[in-house]
């Protein structure tokens, strides 16, 4: 009972106040000033009586109870007569009042700098930085790998730019940056968020991009997401005509908005098509496994990527002496002086001083001349054995709107009368809708079959160890047309494809541990946290759209470059990145220097980078591969192994 009067009381004070608090300014100065004096006067009266000093008349204790209030209360307790009293009182009031308005003003202004501060509107003042527009699930390897390639730079700078909370930005990047290892504090890269829309050119001043070496454009999810990169792009232009020496990189998703965005990027501004890129990446991984592990490993600054180093001594010499000039980088072309890339030229073509040698190597610092020519082992070195190509059988899980450039590619890839069957949901009325997509092919057979690729039943009457590769694609739980569907959005961060993806990995490892055999495999995914569920051997080829392409743009804002050396190395024309049966080029069972493969390669017109071992395919982090290995380095090959090398296809 006396628990519940309680529990009333403080309710009944608590309603009181609030009514007091709703009263307004005056109310609270009152109250406030009646409160200050039925304490104030009290105790200034107890301190005087107590006082073994105070005057002994009863007059004169009173006007020291007096000067002990007016101090107390900053109001100056003046002695004298009441006109003196009286001014006194009122000056000190005076003052009182504009001291406090003073520190109210100063308040606010301060407050009102910090909220500015906190909402990020306030401009970032920095020259040679990084600016980042837009904020989707790449925003985070994006920001990762410009932290990692900037290690080796004194300062540098990040800015993001995006629709969101500043703090929120800054806690969710410190996050990601924590979890993945690299560490709250970024080194020599600060990061820099500022909040906004990025279509608008008044708001994109505030990260300035004017005075930056590069500006990234990431495609927000949804629908809408490559019309807002062609918007920003346009108010980009706006802001900065031409956008002055700044690298800009962009990305679509569709290839119908590909073209417009790279008129709205103007002709030196690069754009990303995800879904070619992505295509052409599963079409070269299926045929090449192992590939998605060196393409990893080059397109992230924690190993080995491209850089241009100056000629210096080699200027006048040949590109196949070259090839051994270097110990620790491979060579793979030339950027020449008018900024056309050439890779894997011919090993006669003369090195202008004007040129500078594209290589792969640890860092931009890391390329320096040092002749490995007599590392050379002639004895180790044989001729390739003729190789017929050959039909082969594929199949292909899943149907979205990348599937027909995935057919268009194969068909420039595969060698005549090879045979594709696709399964995918539907029925035989979408069927007829393909029949023109499987009539264009002049080298590849298509045949499609309606069934739900994660079902069992569909999957083990396709007899899956039998064919040569086997590419999974995500497909969302509806059914499909041949041709691009227009409400099918493909976003990089649709769950519902992944987890289908999931399912039907599961069900082609069983089928494997059934049959004895490790299947083939190239799957397609989305978010790169739904890989490292995957029920797969450790090592298979993945390839992740949105972190893939994320580290894509990262590496060409690094150098603009690389634009040219990736699109050649993306198509099927020109050179590509091949594992090839290490046999081929040195003698196995021994110990060789790599330079012996790198100088065998040379006689064969390619570019030697690299080697995958058989027997350490199944085991991390490398998983066999090593890009760019020392030239002395000796090695003991196995017949089964691959060297990785750049040649024409």
């Amino acid at each position: 009972m006396a628990q519940q009067h309680t529990k009333s009381l403080r309710l009944r004070l608590r309603y009181r106040f609030d009514n007091l608090v709703a009263g307004g300014t005056a109310a609270l100065i009152g109250w406030l000033a009646l409160a200050c004096l039925a304490v104030v006067i009290p105790a200034s009266t107890v301190l005087v009586w107590a006082d073994r000093g105070a005057p002994a008349t009863l007059s004169g204790r009173l006007t020291a109870v007096w000067v002990s209030v007016g101090q107390t209360l900053k109001i100056g307790g003046a002695v004298g007569s009441p006109v003196y009293v009286l001014a006194s009182v009122t000056l000190a009031l005076v003052a009182l009042l504009f001291v406090s308005t003073l520190v109210s003003l100063i308040t606010t202004g301060i407050n009102q700098r910090i909220m500015s501060l906190r909402r990020g509107h306030s401009t970032v003042l920095e020259a040679g930085h990084t600016v980042v527009l837009g904020w989707s699930d790449q925003v985070f390897p994006v920001i990762g790998e410009l932290v990692a390639a900037n290690a080796n730079q004194r300062r540098s700078a990040v800015a993001v730019l995006a629709p969101k909370d500043k703090v929120e930005m800054e806690d969710e990047i410190s996050a990601f940056l924590t979890d993945a290892g690299t560490g709250a504090v970024t080194g020599t890269t600060r990061i820099v968020c500022r909040s906004g829309r990025t279509t608008d050119p008044t708001v994109l001043a505030r990260v300035s991009p004017q005075t930056a070496k590069a500006v990234l454009v990431l495609p927000p999810a949804g629908e809408a997401g490559d019309a807002h990169v062609v918007k920003t792009l346009l108010a980009l232009d706006a802001a900065v005509p031409g956008s002055g020496d700044a690298v800009v990189v962009a990305a679509v998703r569709d290839t119908r908005n590909h073209l417009t965005a790279r008129l709205a990027a103007g002709p030196g501004g690069h754009v990303l098509c995800v879904d070619d890129i992505i295509a052409r990446l599963l079409v070269q991984t299926a045929r090449q496994p192992g590939l998605s592990l060196v393409y990893q490993e080059l397109l992230d600054f924690e190993g080995d990527e491209f850089y241009t180093a100056a000629p210096g001594g080699l200027a006048g010499r040949t590109f196949g002496e070259a090839l051994l000039a270097f110990t620790t980088s491979s060579v793979v072309g030339l950027l020449r002086a008018d900024g056309v890339v050439v890779l894997n030229p011919d090993p006669g073509t003369a090195i202008d001083a004007g040129d500078r040698i594209v290589v792969i190597s640890e860092d931009d610092d890391t390329a320096v001349p040092q002749d490995a020519a007599a590392w050379v082992d002639e004895d180790a070195i044989v001729t390739a054995r003729p190789r017929t190509p050959q039909p082969e059988r594929l199949l292909l899980l899943g149907w979205n709107r990348r599937a027909p450039l995935v057919l268009d590619q194969l068909d420039q890839f595969v060698s005549p009368g090879t045979t594709l069957d696709v399964v995918a949901l539907g029925g035989k009325t979408t069927l007829h809708a393909t029949s023109e997509i499987a009539g264009a092919r002049s080298r590849l057979e298509v045949s499609f079959h309606g069934g739900d690729i994660t079902d069992p039943e569909v999957l083990a009457k396709l007899d899956v160890p039998s064919y040569d590769s086997v590419i999974v694609i995500g497909e969302a739980a509806g059914p499909w047309t041949g041709a691009a569907d227009p409400n099918d959005t493909g976003t990089d961060t649709d769950a519902g494809t992944d987890d289908r993806t999931l399912v039907t990995l599961l069900h082609l490892r069983a089928i494997g541990e059934a049959a004895q055999q490790e299947l083939s495999l190239t799957t397609e995914m989305s978010d790169d946290g739904n890989r490292l569920l995957a029920p797969a051997r450790e090592g298979a080829d993945f390839i992740v759209s949105g972190r893939l392409i994320s580290l894509l743009m990262t590496q060409i804002s690094e150098s603009r470059h690389l634009a040219d050396v990736f699109e050649e190395l993306f198509r099927a024309e020109g050179n590509e990145l091949y594992l090839k049966p290490v046999a081929d080029y040195v003698r196995t069972g021994r110990e060789v220097p790599f330079a012996t493969l790198v100088e065998s390669a040379r006689r064969r017109g390619e570019c030697a980078v690299g080697y995958r071992l058989r027997a350490q395919a199944g085991t991390g982090p490398g998983f066999g591969v090593l890009l760019n290995p020392d030239k002395r380095q000796r090695v003991r090959f196995d017949e089964h192994d691959w060297l990785i090398v750049l040649a024409e296809s």
